[in-house]
């Protein structure tokens, strides 16, 4: 069969033969429902703590209001929806284990979502290896394992030498140990209920890894079974590494992803060898949900961390979502509470105050608050961006009920309203960022996304 041909045959796959059912599906159903749930689109504040001091309720100024954790357990999504939108673990589960390792994956499962998301690049002497970024500083021990080679492509280090990293300890303690994967270790985590999504990151860095991703997935047996059973998907920001894996392996989904949805001429040229579009879901809008349909192909949104942004892509009609948390926002699609008993919220956040991000005392922060009916002493508590930056709240700090607190990144004067990290650059990002509320013993209590 001829690879247009089976491109053609292709584009009635698993991913559109899914987006007919699943767009259709009870997210719109339930939409009136959770229309009427507080969002926290584009709050406004951050805040932190007291030294020594109990604090009373205090107003956060210029924060949007936000639901109370009774409220956000009172306000979950309605029933069980079996036909709700594919949910997608990204790099796993990274948001509450360290991304791209076995750890994440057997998280990323757990939550019952329908793919875990991984990246594929290619070792120096071509071995298939997960990893994001394109050097190995962020995420793992390299300057004490290799000095002087942080700042060294990722795809310079043999698998061997990979094998040497610790790619765990950089998220909490509970991960010492953890090490870079080969892309059959997704496979063996992966089930008939939890397949994998294969993103080919930065193909002009791993030349030829389009063939051999394609052979791996067509030749070995665990990937041949879940190729059948419809729970693989390659995705990929790069249109000729795409195009080059459609004409390789046409029979299996395939998804581009994008900043922005394209124009409409882009788009039908887009489905010639995709199945999907896969775009940031702070630019979609409903109008650009209806044209990627209408051009045939299925709309996924990444990546949608808060229950409240899930719940803004489902009204838009998307067909998956692509989340940090899937542990958390599987429990709100299934109509669950999502943090119960947590007490502590994230109000708001200020990611772009006039001035400098870090400016003394006036810089970027966030809101935390006490939404439960007893004193909370936040010693120990932290924030955690989408790159795993840490925000401390600050030691000895207590909460009355309804109290607030401002988290600064910067420096500044602590108060028992504020809490100054005194950081040098900036952490949160100025077109929007989520944040995770972490207690000290490690208890996940609040997403929040602007």
């Amino acid at each position: 069969m001829s690879s247009r041909s089976t491109r053609a045959t292709r584009a009635t796959r698993a991913t559109r033969a899914t987006r007919g059912t699943r767009a259709t599906r009870a997210t719109r159903g339930t939409r009136a429902t959770r229309a009427t749930r507080a969002t926290r689109a584009t709050p406004a504040v951050v805040t932190a703590a007291v030294v020594g001091l109990s604090l009373l309720a205090l107003p956060a100024p210029g924060a949007q209001a936000a639901p109370s954790a009774h409220q956000r357990e009172e306000r979950v999504a309605p029933g069980h929806q079996p036909a709700g939108p594919i949910l997608v673990g990204h790099r796993g589960a990274g948001g509450t284990a360290p991304e791209n390792t076995v750890a994440a994956f057997k998280e990323g499962r757990s939550s019952k979502a329908d793919f875990i998301e991984i990246d594929v690049q290619l070792s120096a002497d071509g071995v298939p290896f997960l990893f994001h970024d394109d050097t190995p500083a962020r995420t793992t021990d390299v300057e004490d394992v290799f000095p002087g080679r942080a700042s060294d492509p990722i795809t310079s280090f043999t698998w061997a030498e990979l094998q040497q990293l610790d790619a765990g300890s950089f998220f909490d303690e509970r991960f010492v140990g953890e090490r870079i994967p080969h892309l059959d270790d997704a496979v063996d985590v992966a089930t008939r209920t939890t397949g994998v999504y294969i993103e080919i990151k930065s193909p002009s860095k791993s030349p030829g890894i389009e063939q051999l991703v394609a052979d791996q997935l067509l030749t070995d047996p665990s990937w041949r079974k879940l190729v059948a059973a419809d729970k693989v998907q390659v995705i990929g920001f790069d249109v000729a590494s795409n195009r080059r894996f459609a004409e390789l392996a046409p029979q299996i989904p395939l998804q581009q992803l994008t900043g922005a949805v394209p124009g409409d001429a882009e788009l039908a040229a887009l489905a010639g060898f995709a199945d999907s579009v896969g775009a940031n879901y702070r630019t979609l809008t409903g109008a650009d949900v209806d044209r990627v349909h209408a051009a045939g192909l299925a709309m996924s949104a990444y990546t949608v961390n808060s229950p409240e942004a899930v719940q803004a892509v489902v009204d838009l009609g998307v067909d998956a979502v692509t989340t940090d948390f899937p542990v958390q926002n599987g429990r709100y699609l299934r109509g669950l509470p999502v943090f119960p008993g947590a007490g502590l919220e994230i109000s708001g956040a200020v990611n772009n105050p006039p001035g400098d991000d870090v400016q003394p005392e006036n810089g970027e922060y966030v809101s935390l608050r006490n939404v439960s009916g007893t004193t909370v002493d936040v010693s120990g508590y932290f924030l955690r961006d989408a790159a795993n930056t840490i925000l401390r709240v600050g030691e000895r700090y207590v909460l009355q009920p309804g109290a607030e607190l401002r988290v600064y990144t910067g420096p500044g004067t602590d108060t028992a309203a504020a809490y100054y990290n005194g950081l040098p650059a900036s952490v949160l990002n100025n077109t929007g960022d989520s944040l995770g509320l972490w207690s000290a013993d490690l208890r996940l209590l609040d997403v929040f996304a602007n």
